[in-house]
């Protein structure tokens, strides 16, 4: 693949787990990403903080590929395929109990914080956000 097309995928996967909805031309190779509304109670002030962005993508629609967060349960399956996959028995016991419970981000953060695998997690999660950002591409050329 394309190194700039990897380094863009990368970007914008970064993007989304930050909690940014993230907008792609792929004619210019710009990414214009804006936090999530759903995040913000002042709607109306986060708008004007990034009116500029808004009213670009906005303008040039047909130009950009919108690239929105994860919804919880996309989230919740990529932990699900972190776990599945874990060498470590105990934690991966640990962490399918957690999965299986209330407060599944929260126990499940603080889990992976507290152990080895705090590492690997990350690069997993970033793997899978990739792969999620790389066939929403693939799917609109």
């Amino acid at each position: 693949m394309d190194n700039t097309i990897q380094n863009i995928i990368k970007k914008i996967a970064q993007e989304l787990d930050s909690g940014f909805d993230c907008y792609y031309n792929s004619k210019t190779n710009e990414i214009v990403s804006i936090p999530s509304f759903s995040q913000f109670l002042e709607e109306e002030e986060f708008k004007e903080d990034f009116r500029d962005d808004l009213k670009k993508v906005e303008n040039q629609k047909a130009d950009f590929i919108k690239f929105d967060v994860l919804e919880s349960f996309e989230s919740f399956k990529i932990m699900e395929r972190f776990v599945e996959q874990l060498p470590d028995k105990n934690l991966k016991s640990k962490l399918e109990n957690v999965l299986a419970n209330k407060k599944v981000f929260q126990n499940f953060k603080y889990n992976i914080d507290h152990s080895d695998f705090r590492e690997k997690w990350f690069d997993f999660k970033q793997s899978e956000l990739e792969k999620i950002v790389e066939n929403q591409l693939n799917s609109r050329k």
